[in-house]
């Protein structure tokens, strides 16, 4: 995590009028430098869940803890989707980059499932969106959560 100091040069670049505290339009410009595109009424409503004293604009303290769950947010989203791709690979077929009946058929036999390649087959079309018989990271990740 950044230390206050640098919160606090960004809170001020961020404070376009300089009156120390950030307005849902101020928050909104920050969003939209970090490539986000939200509508003011999303900024109103942000600074709001935010805005502890209900002034309608967000101070240095509001600014640093939204920040902070930020960046613990996405740090829990990308231990999941490595964790995702970790069990993925055990599934995936040698030298491929997919899940393919012969290779699910394999893992569930290691994990004590004695499935014909038939079920294995049936199993991946559940979830195999462009219906070519394999997996795809993308695919294991919508059946996975």
């Amino acid at each position: 995590m950044m230390n206050c100091n640098a919160y606090e040069r960004i809170f001020k670049r961020l404070d376009e009028d300089g009156d120390g505290k950030l307005s849902p339009s101020e928050l909104r410009r920050c969003m939209e430098t970090i490539g986000e595109e939200p509508h003011i009424e999303e900024a109103q409503e942000l600074v709001e869940s935010m805005d502890s004293d209900g002034d309608g604009l967000l101070e240095l303290e509001e600014f640093v803890g939204w920040i902070e769950r930020e960046i613990k947010l996405r740090d829990h989203e990308e231990r999941k989707m490595e964790e995702l791709r970790e069990a993925f690979r055990m599934y995936v077929a040698e030298g491929s980059e997919c899940i393919t009946p012969k290779s699910l058929k394999r893992m569930l036999s290691r994990l004590g499932e004695s499935t014909s390649l038939e079920d294995c087959c049936v199993m991946i079309g559940e979830f195999d969106v462009n219906e070519d018989g394999i997996l795809s990271f993308d695919e294991f990740k919508l059946m996975m959560l």
